[in-house]
């Protein structure tokens, strides 16, 4: 079995082994991680050996720290990584090189109809009929989008939404609201099959699908990294977040979907979102506007350009063709926005 993990900011771990009677055995880790003494590598592979099949990543990671030689020195390695690396074999998780992505970018959309695109997509590539699919959002028009399971009273004063026309629609994954300008927001979707994610826990999974735009975001000049759980933040605070959603059918497939701000009118996100100081105080801030720092100004691109970027990125790392959304699928998420998204009953499930 053969088992790989990209470490979040690290380097790429590869694990080869075998399961016999319900523990490892012929562990053998690799890759282009740093790693002193010498002596520490076939520490860690003799730690794993005869580790029980059913050890969780956290086990096995303590199973090699008690392993190390004194004074071991990891650069772009964990334990916790190799750990996972491990349970992505035993698991047979596939890579994102072993697919054939597709694109999907175009014209702007009305909100209700993105929340959408996303199940009907995602929907899609569980059931096996759609490859995995980058999805680079427009919006057609002003929005804030809240999480699954959020209170529409606690989250939004709707009366401001309503007076700064900004539509209120609410999608299949958690987490929390999010403020949409077009101009001033980049959105993007990643549908992906469950199988590439299998062995991760769910916290691993942001960080897992989150590593390629840390790379575009670096090429551009911005030092960014995963903040748990499901923040992309910098020196200058936060400049996304993601939300993921994992769908049945078929084989499965998990949406893992994140808004990036470019820039921002605070004032107008803090008259219509009601951000609890509790909440501030988490993020060990004083006030909303100092929470996000917007794009433009750390990259000094056009919000054109850096959409660019990032899908070149991604292309060069993974591959990456141009796509379209069906005339099936269009229908389909047409009549979804239509009886689900764009309906008051959805919207204030949660009253």
């Amino acid at each position: 079995m053969h088992g790989e993990y990209k470490v979040p900011g690290g380097k790429l771990v590869v694990v080869d082994l075998d399961a016999e009677d319900g523990v490892l055995r012929r562990v053998r880790v690799g890759g282009d991680f740093f790693l002193e003494p010498d002596e520490a590598l076939p520490a860690i592979d003799s730690a794993l050996e005869g580790a029980p099949a059913d050890t969780d990543a956290s086990g096995l990671a303590a199973r090699i720290d008690a392993a190390l030689p004194p004074g071991t020195q990891m650069f772009g390695l964990t334990t916790e990584g190799i750990g996972v690396a491990v349970r992505r074999a035993l698991a047979h998780a596939t890579d994102w090189t072993d697919y054939d992505w597709q694109l999907v970018h175009d014209d702007a959309q009305p909100p209700a109809l993105h929340m959408a695109l996303d199940e009907v997509l995602t929907g899609e590539v569980a059931a096996g009929r759609r490859a995995p699919t980058l999805r680079v959002w427009e919006w057609g028009a002003p929005a804030v989008v809240i999480g699954s399971f959020q209170s529409l009273r606690n989250e939004v004063d709707t009366e401001a939404a309503e007076r700064h026309g900004i539509t209120v629609v609410r999608r299949i994954s958690d987490g929390g609201a999010m403020f949409i300008e077009p101009g001033n927001t980049i959105t993007y979707s990643l549908s992906v099959p469950a199988a590439l994610v299998q062995g991760l826990s769910f916290t691993d999974a942001y960080a897992y699908l989150d590593d390629w735009v840390l790379g575009a975001l670096g090429d551009m000049g911005i030092k960014a990294w995963y903040q748990p759980l499901n923040d992309i933040a910098t020196d200058a605070g936060k400049i996304a977040g993601a939300a993921q959603k994992r769908l049945a059918g078929g084989e499965g497939a998990v949406l893992h979907h994140v808004t990036m701000a470019y820039d921002i009118d605070a004032d107008k996100m803090t008259e219509v979102l009601r951000i609890g100081r509790e909440k501030l105080s988490d993020k060990g801030t004083r006030s909303a506007k100092k929470r996000v720092d917007p794009l433009r100004r750390q990259t000094g691109l056009p919000r054109a350009t850096v959409i660019e970027r990032m899908i070149g990125s991604f292309r060069e790392r993974y591959g990456l063709t141009e796509g379209r959304v069906t005339d099936e699928e269009m229908a389909r998420a047409r009549e979804l926005a239509r009886t689900k998204f764009g309906a008051p009953e959805w919207t204030a499930r949660v009253p």
